[in-house]
Order: structure tokens, then sequence, then C-alpha cells
């Protein structure tokens, strides 16, 4: 699934270019003019990196950033500052908020694209390949296994990608638009009751070690995972 980035920029030329130079490299592309606008556009299925300007109106990247990363569901989101400033204070200024990267204006586009890929690899590990253990049930990306109590579960692909959403976002009610979203993608057309389907399939290929009760249905909300039943 291609990554999707959020580009907060004010300057409308700046912002175009931008989104034409990503969505040519394969990216998936929303973008803000303002505080306000950023603000809205940060929703699931959350951006998986935010390209950020140093100034804009209603508040600037500084105090954006700030608010990205207090927010335990934001927090994770890689940040690249881009600004006009070379000084080394605003450079210090922005990783101290918890920028990942800083790129300075004028940059070139394919210098700008090396860093974005390269912060989207270091956030990636923890997020895709990493095994994952949660109440005796384990799940590894890598090897595509998963085990219940030493004992392999047979699924289907779509079954564990969507268990290994689960798995990595314990405790969150999700809806079926949501989890269209974030397991199928955005660019794929799919009803949303065939989420019920492979949910259904997902408990089925787990009732029999018991670990299915982790999948719950929150009525008229959607599905969260849980080991508290």
């Amino acid at each position: 699934m291609a990554a999707r980035i959020l580009v907060v920029e004010d300057e409308s030329a700046i912002r175009e270019m931008l989104t034409f130079v990503l969505e040519q490299h394969g990216f998936n592309i929303v973008s803000a003019e303002d505080f306000d606008s950023a603000e809205a556009r940060l929703v699931e299925p959350y951006p998986d990196l935010i390209l950020l300007d140093w100034m804009f109106p209603g508040g600037g990247g500084i105090q954006f950033a700030k608010q990205i990363k207090s927010d335990e569901f934001t927090r994770q989101i890689p940040i690249i500052m881009l600004t006009a400033r070379g000084e080394e204070e605003d450079k210090v200024k922005g990783l101290e908020v918890g920028a990942d990267d800083y790129v300075t204006k004028p940059f070139s586009p394919k210098e700008l694209i090396a860093r974005i890929k390269a912060v989207l690899r270091r956030a990636a590990p923890t997020r895709l390949e990493e095994a994952i253990e949660i109440g005796g049930l384990s799940l590894d990306p890598v090897s595509h296994r998963v085990m219940a109590n030493e004992q392999a579960i047979e699924m289907g692909p779509t079954e564990f990608k969507l268990l290994h959403f689960f798995m990595t976002h314990l405790e969150r009610v999700y809806s079926r638009e949501q989890l269209l979203d974030h397991v199928w993608g955005t660019n794929v057309y799919v009803e949303d009751r065939t989420v019920d389907v492979h949910i259904r399939r997902l408990r089925k290929a787990m009732e029999n070690t018991g670990h299915d009760k982790f999948i719950q249905t929150v009525r008229g909300s959607g599905y969260r995972f849980s080991t508290r039943v």
C-alpha cells in the first residue's frame, strides 16, 4: 500500500509542486494550507508521514508539531520540517519538538524524495516487521506465521492483514469504513460488509484456541481487538 503523506504548505505553487512530485513517486497525498485545514485532515486513516512547513497561517509548524506529538494517536507519525530558515538554532528547535528531519528551501525534489524514503524506512520496521505476542497469540509479519500457544493457525492473506492491524492497534474501536481504509487501502473499492465476512473468517480460524474472543463487536460502532473479555 502506498504511503500516505500530509503536506502542510501555505504557498499554493509550492504545495501543488510538492503534490505533483510526490504523486509521481507513488505516494498518496493529502494537502492543507493553514493550521485549521491541517488539523481537519489529521484524521483516520492517519498519514504515514507529515511534510510540514515552518510558517503558515493560524499557528505554524512548531505549534502543529507539538500538537501532533502530544496526542497518543498521532505521536508516532514522523515529521519532516520544510522551511526557508537555515539557521542552526531553528533546526534544533524543530528537532526538539519531535521533527524527524529538516529540509531547507530551496531543495531538489530528488533530495526531498530521498529524505522521505529514509524517514519512512526508519519508521517502518517497528510498524511492519516486528513479531507481536499478545495473550498467547503471536504474529510474525516476516515469516507470515500466526501461532497460539505453540499451535499454528492457518488463515488467508486478508485475515492475516486484518489480524496484524488489530494487534498493532489494541483497544481501539474501528468502523468498517476505517478498517477498509487501513487494511484494504483507499484506492480499492470493496463493500463495507465485506469486512464482516473477513471478521467471521478470522474468528473461525482462531476459535479452536479461544483467541476468537479477542475480536470484539462493538454494537453500532465497529470492531476492536482486546484481551479484556
